[in-house]
C-alpha cells in the first residue's frame, strides 16, 4: 500500500502528465546560479544556495508566523510582500525574481532535501520559463519522496513534501488520527485540512505511529478515498488520469 501518481495529483493538484524532470547532474552550478538567479552558490562544487538570501532577494526574508495567526493570514501576508516587490520589477529582473520563488518552491518543498540550503539541481529546467508548467512535477515529487524513505527504524525524517505524506495517511487511515477538516468541498485536497500539532515527543510520536501500523485492520482502512470527488472541478485529475496504476 503505496502513495500513487493519483494520490499526488487529487492532493497537491500537481501534474502528473507531461515531460519528465530529468538530466544531468552538473558539479558546480556557480555559473548558472550566478546568470540566472543573481546568487552565489554556498560552495564552488556544490548545488546548494542558502535559503535566507533566497528569501532575502523576494523580501520575504522575515515572513515568519505570527503568534495567534492562522494559516491563511500568514500565506496572504507573505503574498502581499512578494507581490509588492515583484510589481517593481520588469523584463530580465522580473523573470530572475521568478526563478529565485521557483527554485525555492522546488528544491525545498516538490524536491526538498534534509537541511537548510535550496538544491539548484533543477536550475537548467527554470532556463526557459516558458516550458516550466509543462513538466511532470507531481511524479517527480512522488519519485523523489520514495527515494528518501529511510530504512532504518531509527530514521524520524523524511525529504520532500511531507505534507503530502501527512495528508495522504489522514485518506486511507483515519484510525492513527487526522488533522482538523477545514472545508470540505476545497480542492485541492491538501487545502482541506488544517494540520494537528502534537506536543509530545518526537521519539513517543513514531513509537506510537509504528505500533498502530502494525496493527490496522482491514476495515479500518479507507481504499477508496476520492469516491465522491468532483472531477469536473479538478482539471489537472482528467489530464493524469491515463497515468494512474501506472509505475514510475
Amino acid at each position: 500500500m503505496i502513495p500513487t501518481l493519483e494520490d499526488v495529483a487529487r492532493i497537491t493538484g500537481l501534474r502528473v502528465d507531461g515531460q519528465a524532470v530529468t538530466g544531468v547532474t552538473n558539479p558546480s552550478y556557480q555559473e548558472m546560479a550566478e546568470r540566472l538567479l543573481g546568487l552565489e552558490v554556498t560552495r564552488e562544487r556544490s548545488s546548494l544556495v542558502g535559503r535566507t538570501r533566497l528569501q532575502a532577494s523576494l523580501s520575504v526574508a522575515d515572513a515568519r508566523h505570527q503568534t495567534g495567526e492562522g494559516h491563511t493570514e500568514y500565506k496572504a501576508r507573505l503574498t502581499a510582500g512578494a507581490r509588492e516587490a515583484l510589481a517593481e520589477e520588469e523584463g530580465a529582473a522580473a523573470d530572475q525574481d521568478l526563478r529565485r520563488f521557483l527554485i525555492i518552491m522546488i528544491g525545498k518543498l516538490i524536491l526538498g532535501t534534509r537541511g537548510d540550503p535550496v538544491s539548484c539541481r533543477c536550475l537548467p529546467l527554470l532556463e526557459d520559463l516558458s516550458q516550466v508548467g509543462s513538466y511532470a512535477w507531481g511524479a517527480a515529487l512522488l519519485a523523489h519522496l520514495f527515494d528518501s524513505f529511510g530504512t532504518s527504524g531509527r530514521e524520524t525524517g523524511v525529504a520532500g513534501f511531507f505534507p503530502f505524506l501527512q495528508v495522504w495517511a489522514y485518506l486511507y487511515l483515519p484510525s492513527l488520527g487526522r488533522g482538523v477538516p477545514r472545508r470540505a468541498s476545497v480542492v485541492l485536497l491538501l487545502q482541506h485540512w488544517r494540520f494537528h500539532r502534537d506536543e509530545r515527543s518526537l521519539r513517543l510520536q513514531v513509537t506510537l505511529i509504528q505500533n498502530a501500523l502494525g496493527t490496522v485492520p482491514f476495515g479500518h482502512v479507507e481504499w477508496t478515498p476520492y469516491a465522491g470527488e468532483d472531477d469536473a472541478d479538478q482539471p489537472w485529475v482528467e489530464l493524469g488520469r491515463p497515468y494512474f496504476g501506472r509505475e514510475i
